[in-house]
């Protein structure tokens, strides 16, 4: 096992990957900006290295900067968390060529799943259900793309192969407006992803998003954790999310579960992974794979009993998968809302000094922050500022024990968005379960009017 950590990240994450290195009796490296030096997991820290300014590229960002404070620290692996460089494939090269362990996947496994084309060519290969659409990424040929398009069926989505978080994607429902949108999204997608490489798929009307945790370790073992509902968003961006899946027959997620364990033997992946879905009308269609820990681990981890990020760091150690597939159970219902510092009702982010700070309590409620009374909340980098995160016997008992979290949280200095948490924890639709993925849009728009 190893002796140090260096943990390349901030925020909320940066201080979960601490704690489950101080279980362990393992040491951490926390490295900062400039921004963060006040952070509650700096000053925790064994040791603590200053990257660099503010701006993400001249530190969170910053390759040479964090290798070069793994080697000061005399640090032996490198946890990326999730965001910044965590599925970057050149700093997990990097990292290994620099002899240090990147806990994560081999940079091999990175390419192939970062690009959308070759994780779903993988996909198809593996028994994995995909979205119809493209064989691969789509020709110049505008009479080709015509083609491709009429046999899938409008409306289509024009999708980044190098895309992610929500960008990099347009809806057409006509073939006058194809083409166009077709070279805007490899103009957008060239800019922002240095790959101009767009794919198409099937536009799926009112689907949910269900991902599947897997778990996979250097000796050919793969299972996966369960699955989660992650269909509450706001472009893209997911607000709340759920474990168990309300609503989907338990034969049709394990069916996809072990498809998904499956697939991560064949292509030799290890470490933590998510395979994301979009479910309609009682199929599954493969759309990405998350090649890191992701922000709503948690609730996986209240429903399995197990630790996502030790279990990342013992299999990046080398160890065997302490449990087989019979062995891992779904134990009752867990809910997590993530908590942003912005208006709850424009979503301007809300930066600034916290000038009071109580967390809520109780039977089973979990609050996953870094925050504290005083703490300034920098604006160069994402709104979220923690996660509250129940459990209960039920789903109903989740979501009477998630209106309480909420009535006992107080956050005074800044916005967040805890307003609108309320209001959709008593929301008739949501309590029902099973609600699509443009729901919260449609709801929002609803209210405007």
């Amino acid at each position: 096992m190893f002796k140090k950590i260096l943990i390349a990240n901030r925020g909320e994450i940066a201080l979960r990957i601490q704690r489950a290195c101080r279980e362990m009796g393992i040491q951490s490296v926390v490295v900062y900006s400039e921004a963060d030096r006040d952070a509650k997991y700096v000053r925790l820290a064994d040791e603590a290295v200053c990257i660099g300014p503010a701006p993400s590229a001249q530190s969170y960002l910053h390759m040479p900067a964090i290798i070069s404070a793994a080697e000061v620290t005399d640090a032996e692996a490198i946890h990326p968390g999730y965001g910044f460089l965590s599925e970057n494939a050149d700093f997990a090269e990097r990292v290994e060529q620099s002899g240090f362990v990147f806990i994560g996947p081999t940079p091999e496994s990175i390419r192939i799943m970062g690009d959308k084309v070759a994780a779903k060519q993988a996909m198809i290969k593996s028994g994995v259900p995909c979205v119809p659409g493209s064989e691969g990424a789509l020709p110049d040929d505008p009479k080709e793309i015509i083609k491709i398009a009429r046999t899938v069926g409008y409306p289509v989505i024009i999708k980044a192969a190098g895309g992610g978080g929500g960008r990099g994607m347009r809806v057409v429902h006509t073939e006058a407006a194809l083409i166009h949108a077709v070279q805007t999204t490899k103009a957008e997608a060239g800019a922002a992803f240095g790959n101009p490489e767009v794919y198409m798929e099937k536009f799926l009307e009112h689907p949910r998003h269900i991902e599947i945790q897997i778990m996979a370790d250097t000796h050919k073992n793969a299972v996966w954790l369960g699955e989660r509902d992650c269909s509450m968003q706001r472009r893209h961006q997911k607000i709340i999310e759920e474990a168990p899946a309300p609503g989907i027959l338990r034969r049709a997620i394990e069916k996809v579960g072990e498809r998904c364990a499956a697939a991560c033997k064949k292509i030799g992946y290890r470490g933590a992974g998510t395979f994301e879905f979009l479910y309609e009308n009682g199929e599954f269609y493969f759309i990405e794979m998350n090649t890191r820990v992701q922000v709503e681990h948690p609730v996986t981890e209240m429903t399995s009993g197990i630790d996502i990020v030790q279990m990342q760091i013992r299999v990046a150690a080398g160890e065997k998968l302490p449990f087989t597939q019979r062995q891992i159970e779904s134990r009752g219902h867990s809910i997590e809302c993530r908590i942003n510092a912005e208006d709850p009702v424009k979503f301007i982010p809300s930066p600034g000094r916290i000038t009071t700070w109580h967390a809520p309590g109780g039977p089973g409620v979990r609050v996953d922050s870094h925050i504290y009374t005083n703490y300034f909340v920098p604006p160069n980098y994402d709104s979220m500022i923690g996660k509250i995160i129940v459990h209960g016997d039920t789903r109903e008992q989740a979501l009477a024990r998630m209106r309480t979290a909420l009535s006992e949280t107080v956050v005074e200095g800044i916005n967040t968005n805890i307003p609108l948490h309320r209001e959709l924890m008593v929301d008739a639709k949501f309590i029902e379960g099973g609600t699509d993925i443009h729901y919260l849009e449609n709801w929002m728009a609803a209210r405007k009017r």
